[in-house]
């Protein structure tokens, strides 16, 4: 029997929640494969209709299309995330049939308050991200005859 069909995974995210934007742009850079379809919730013209849920309900928690067509939303689109890019232990123990309920609460009341939470790490965010652009900025003149290699890490 075949196993349903995950890749390529969209991922429908909040671009205006910095903490929901870091995680992203994370999860992007180590997309090597292009296993991953990265949807912001908030840009404009935005229509969640087609995939039968409403606006409020992507903005409570993440959803991900899978390939063969099956929505998800939560922990379990973010396992399924950091599996495409190779960081899926990380995630492991948050589907363990013990811990997934404990997980899933925790993630519902982070959800909740993102926005919050975001405003709270601003600072944090804010230097992680000019951290990460000045690695890649270092990465990119490392480039030698019109050719760039990306080092891994």
């Amino acid at each position: 029997m075949n196993a349903p069909a995950v890749y390529p995974l969209t991922l429908f995210y909040d671009a205006g929640c910095p903490v929901c934007a870091l995680e992203m742009d994370h999860l992007r850079e180590r997309d090597r494969s292009g296993r991953l379809v990265f949807v912001d919730i908030a840009a404009p013209g935005f229509d969640p209709a087609p995939y039968g849920v409403s606006l409020a309900d992507m903005n409570a928690e993440i959803h991900g299309l899978c390939a063969d067509g099956r929505l998800t939303r939560g922990v379990a689109v973010l396992r399924l995330a950091y599996d495409a890019v190779g960081l899926g232990w990380v995630l492991r123990p948050t589907g363990w049939p013990w811990a997934r309920p404990l997980f899933d609460r925790a993630y519902r009341v982070f959800a909740r308050h993102r926005q919050l939470i975001s405003r709270v790490a601003a600072p944090l965010i804010h230097g992680l991200r000019q951290a990460r652009a000045r690695q890649t900025a270092k990465r990119m003149r490392a480039c030698r005859d019109g050719a760039c290699r990306m080092p891994q890490g």
